[in-house]
């Protein structure tokens, strides 16, 4: 494979085909304060053989959470991926799948977006579910303008529960809509049921909250819904799926819409991505619900087929009726997640869920036995917990990366109340040796 696809002959030619005389002659209309004027820190041109080393040396300086006990979470988490799903997204009709703009030609494509669609249905509780979006935190800022444009009301009611860097996702959206936005305090690591009563009014769209919240706290769902239903809003409920093969599904609570991060069915961990966008909700908003939907139909022969029931896009129907322009969403992560549920199946999600939460609440317990070490909050929790530390948790985190532990994250960045805690997962993956482990270097970090 060539780097540089056309000779410097072709780009003379292509250049006097526009009436340029140079590259900088074409870019002249780009202010220099944009420009950068110096040469990009890259090596000289390589060979093919050389570029592969070049770049297998640059990666062999990364590591993965394969290559250490990892405690991390805050929203992407090291579950545990079956094998068969890397080789079946692997096969080409998958692996180069892009949005179907024939659509019912692609009855492969939609087959398996409709598989999709139908697990979150059921995992969430609801009554359908989109073919997914971008990933958690855009879900929440989509759900966002759709209970907006569900009550015509302007106010957006979040708890400060919600993982903050959703919150910051959803100001942007709502920003360009006038969408207002307020956060309903915490108390002992969940939302303040009596706060969020007096913050919720007749101005109120959407109620968000979290499932568990991004403390790792379970809220009250039933109770925020009750609050927000009687204020004529909507509840908006962000989860993990994982989560829900254990925990009673959103839809059964109360939720309007459920929105989530999809990676820990069968995506990788990625510094930056892909996630997947979990987006589901009840039956009666489901024409302002973003994105597409697939569902199964006969032919007049009556073969069982499959066609995009539902697009909302501005090129369909008229602007002010279209919902968000997602097209190329993140169908190859929605691919692994069907295989995932399809593999692990209702036993094995909810046994997943057990081990995570059981051997969350055994690593609490042996990490609160250092001295020092204690759980900041009281609420139950499910596979994530705050710790609060004698010692700077960001020195903590390095000095137990030395033995091979990735602690947790340091919540100082997101809150300075929490700047001396610790934000801990714990998933089916760990073991009781890592567990015991990451003790005992706790305990000789903060001695």
């Amino acid at each position: 494979m060539r780097y540089i696809p056309n000779t410097p002959a072709q780009q003379r030619e292509m250049l006097a085909r526009i009436g340029a005389g140079s590259i900088e002659e074409l870019l002249a209309g780009i202010p220099a304060k944009a420009r950068l004027s110096r040469p990009l820190g890259l090596p000289a041109a390589m060979a093919e053989n050389e570029l592969v080393r070049h770049m297998r040396a640059m990666a062999a300086r990364d590591a993965s959470a394969d290559d250490f006990a990892c405690f991390l979470g805050a929203g992407s988490y090291d579950h545990a991926i079956p094998s068969p799903i890397t080789h079946l997204i692997s096969r080409g009709e998958f692996f180069t799948a892009y949005t179907p703009y024939q659509p019912e030609a692609s009855q492969g494509t939609l087959r398996t977006i409709f598989e999709y669609q139908t697990m979150m249905a059921e995992l969430t509780g609801m009554d359908v579910a989109n073919a997914s979006i971008y990933d958690g935190a855009s879900s929440l800022a989509e759900a966002a303008l759709m209970a907006h444009a569900v009550t015509g009301r302007d106010g957006i009611l979040l708890s400060r529960g919600v993982n903050p860097l959703y919150r910051q996702v959803v100001e942007t959206y709502c920003e360009g809509v006038d969408l207002r936005l307020r956060s309903a305090p915490l108390g002992d690591g969940v939302t303040d049921l009596d706060a969020l009563r007096k913050a919720v009014s007749e101005k109120t769209a959407g109620v968000v909250i979290q499932y568990p919240n991004f403390l790792g706290c379970l809220e009250d769902i039933r109770a925020a819904g009750e609050l927000a239903h009687a204020a004529g809003a909507l509840l908006i409920v962000a989860a993990d799926p994982v989560n829900l093969g254990l925990l009673t599904p959103p839809g059964a609570l109360g939720a309007d819409i459920v929105v989530g991060e999809g990676q820990g069915l069968g995506v990788p961990m990625s510094y930056g991505g892909p996630g997947l966008g979990v987006f589901a909700a009840r039956q009666e908003i489901v024409r302002r619900m973003p994105g597409r939907l697939v569902g199964a139909t006969v032919d007049r022969d009556g073969r069982r087929g499959f066609v995009l029931t539902l697009q909302t896009r501005e090129q369909h129907i008229r602007r002010e009726k279209a919902t968000s322009n997602i097209c190329t969403n993140v169908a190859l992560c929605a691919l692994m997640a069907t295989i995932y549920v399809a593999i692990m199946g209702t036993q094995g999600l909810r046994r997943v869920g057990e081990l995570s939460t059981a051997k969350a609440h055994y690593a609490a317990a042996r990490l609160t036995e250092v001295p020092g070490v204690r759980l900041r909050y009281g609420a139950p929790f499910f596979k994530e917990f705050v710790l609060a530390l004698p010692k700077a948790p960001d020195r903590v985190v390095k000095r137990l990366m030395k033995a091979r532990i990735l602690a947790g994250v340091p919540l100082k960045a997101f809150d300075r109340a929490h700047k001396d805690c610790l934000l801990v997962a714990v998933t089916e993956q760990r073991t009781r040796g890592e567990i015991d482990a990451y003790a005992a270097a706790l305990a000789a970090a903060v001695a």
